[in-house]
């Protein structure tokens, strides 16, 4: 089959004039488009528009050490193809420029998230069931919460429970049945990380473990909890990067589409 290389190599032999190479490009490009693989070239940024009609989820913008004005960019883009967009890790400062810009956007201090929805309803789902986003503690909130506002970005609903780590384990069985009824269980802890090991013994969903990077000297800005996490006895928990509540929201809401989807 003719690719693009191809293409090139004929035109710089002298077998191919220009005007068939741009029909070869054309039909390259459509094809392209049909299977879902069109792109948007911003030039600092190749964009993929059909990564949602692929994968089920769109694209989501990843805004650390990008400008305010390249997220702008990256953001006024994705409108236009999308009836939501999302950017993780952009600071106060950049969102303020970036709000400054763009109209009726939602930005999450704490977890650092801007999010755009074209119809205000589609915030929050409605559906009876749901993911938990567990914290152990209050430090440990930006994380949890970056997960939680990505699954409901990916249309689940949530449920939060906050502050119920080890030091205080009374706290966590106070809410043990909500978490229970979860299709998915997400659990940012720093320090030592113990919750993780605890919730898995005592539920039978999915635990995806989010290491933080809260604690003192010996926690390693998150490498201990990340350690004890994957060091787990507990079947049936997986682990994510250290302050990774993107990734963590994202797992947990692919396994709540799979099985929301069977039921």
């Amino acid at each position: 089959m003719i690719n693009l290389e191809a293409i090139l190599k004929l035109v710089r032999a002298g077998d191919l004039d220009i005007s068939e190479a741009q029909k070869h490009i054309d039909q390259l490009m459509n094809k392209n488009n049909e299977e879902g693989f069109r792109i948007e070239d911003l030039g600092f940024a190749q964009l993929d528009i059909d990564r949602e009609r692929r994968t089920g989820f769109p694209e989501v913008i990843y805004g650390e050490s990008k400008t305010a004005e390249q997220i702008t960019s990256i953001f006024l883009k994705f409108m236009e193809h999308s009836q939501k967009v999302l950017a993780t890790r952009v600071s106060a400062e950049k969102a303020v420029l970036i709000q400054q810009q763009i109209a009726g956007i939602t930005y999450n201090e704490a977890a650092r998230v801007l999010v755009w929805y074209q119809k205000e309803e589609a915030r929050t789902s409605k559906s009876d069931t749901y993911i938990a986003v567990v914290c152990a503690g209050t430090s440990d909130l930006p994380v949890a919460e970056e997960a939680a506002i990505t699954a409901e970005y990916l249309g689940c609903r949530v449920e939060r429970v906050y502050d119920v780590g080890v030091a205080g384990i009374h706290r966590l069985f106070r809410r043990l049945e909500l978490i229970r009824g979860a299709t998915a269980i997400v659990v940012a802890a720093g320090m030592e990380g113990a919750l993780t090991s605890v919730l898995g013994g005592l539920v039978s969903k999915p635990v995806i473990a989010v290491p933080t990077s809260v604690g003192y000297g010996a926690s390693f800005h998150g490498v201990a909890a990340l350690l004890a996490m994957l060091n787990s006895c507990a079947p049936g928990v997986s682990v994510v990067n250290i302050d990774n509540g993107f990734g963590a929201g994202y797992n947990a809401a692919l396994i709540h589409k799979t099985m929301v989807e069977r039921n």
